[in-house]
């Protein structure tokens, strides 16, 4: 079957074609660049791993919980439409939620190899080429890995997100070499990693806290990057050149908060749409997630300098300017140890099965 076969709505089968925008850029500098991108590039290399052979593919999923967690979770949990469902239709519910979350991390993973491929053709710094061809190989798994998830475990797919192909437009035909970096290191990749760590916290299915922890690992490295390369950039910029900037992240964050509305799943399954959507902005577990979603963006935006009023006001009006307190660095530094911990306790966990299965052998045998 065609992974077109299992979308909740026909796709396209022909290409999205964003158009082109600015210079592929040469540099004939081949001498020592920055050291700490250097050194994220060596970081880069040392971390490269095989999807297919580090995740434990056999482990089971529950298409109805894929995550294994509660029914607070649900955007829509305590609402009037959800008191009426009876327990399949939950369970319809929990499953093109699935579906759909893990819908848009795939579109958006496309999305990073995508942006990550045109910063190595259109940045100009030899440092910064060097460290995004890294990542081009680290988007390129993760758009395998959540792929295979979604056809193999969850056997459901959802469209791209309409507010995350704007941004990805907006950023992919800006012709200036920095809004690639801006749109997805920063915008994207700062709350994506932000959903990869609420949903790895709270999923209680082994397989699915394995691929997100994994794919988090990764992730800390790319937001750093953006990090350590806008900001460099941005403190050479005019006043005019970062209020303009600025104008892009406003607008790219209130995109942001409107992709996990799930608006699409209350479409599909022919809710009251807008009762749904009203529900979820208003819901006090729901404003808690937005906080927690904007806890990677809303520090480094500050940290890269972008900084002015109309970017506090806005995120005083998405409720999220308490975020920019956040210790971005002790963040990610926790997101890499959890992976390598999970690493350790699986490999131990296959051990131990490995010697009881030995141990029955020899039983046998003997």
């Amino acid at each position: 079957m065609s992974t077109y076969d299992l979308y909740t709505s026909p796709v396209p089968r022909d290409t999205w074609d964003v158009p082109a925008a600015g210079a592929a850029r040469f540099s004939w500098e081949y001498d020592d660049g920055r050291q700490r991108l250097l050194d994220l590039y060596q970081r880069g290399k040392d971390k490269q791993w095989d999807a297919a052979k580090r995740i434990d593919w056999d482990q089971p999923v529950v298409e109805t919980n894929v995550m294994e967690a509660g029914d607070e979770i649900c955007p829509i949990y305590g609402s009037r439409q959800w008191e009426k469902l009876n327990e399949a239709e939950r369970d319809e519910v929990s499953h093109h939620l699935s579906a759909w979350l893990f819908s848009q991390f795939l579109h958006g993973e496309q999305g990073a190899l995508t942006v990550a491929a045109r910063i190595v053709e259109s940045v100009p710094d030899m440092d910064s080429k060097f460290y995004a061809a890294t990542q081009t190989m680290d988007e390129a798994r993760h758009v395998e890995l959540f792929s295979k998830f979604l056809t193999e475990k969850v056997r459901l797919f959802y469209p791209v997100n309409p507010d995350l192909a704007k941004l990805l437009a907006d950023a992919l035909s800006d012709s200036r070499w920095d809004m690639p970096y801006l749109g997805m290191q920063v915008l994207i990749e700062g709350l994506a990693l932000a959903a990869f760590g609420v949903h790895r916290d709270i999923a209680n299915n082994p397989l699915v806290k394995q691929l997100l922890a994994y794919v988090m690992q990764d992730e800390a490295r790319h937001v750093a990057f953006g990090r350590l390369a806008l900001r460099d950039y941005y403190a050479q910029l005019t006043s005019a050149e970062l209020a303009d900037r600025e104008e892009f992240v406003v607008e790219g964050c209130y995109l942001m908060r409107n992709r996990f509305i799930a608006r699409e799943v209350w479409e599909r399954l022919g809710f009251d749409v807008e009762e749904c959507v009203e529900f979820t902005v208003r819901s006090p577990v729901q404003q808690a997630f937005r906080q927690f979603l904007f806890s990677r963006i809303v520090p480094c935006v500050r940290d890269i300098g972008l900084w002015g009023p109309k970017v506090q006001h806005a995120y005083v009006d998405l409720g999220v300017i308490d975020a920019a307190n956040s210790d971005l660095d002790a963040l990610m530094r926790d997101d890499e140890e959890i992976a390598e911990r999970m690493e350790r306790e699986h490999a131990a966990e296959l051990a131990a099965r490995r010697e009881e299965v030995d141990a029955a052998i020899a039983s046998g045998d003997s």
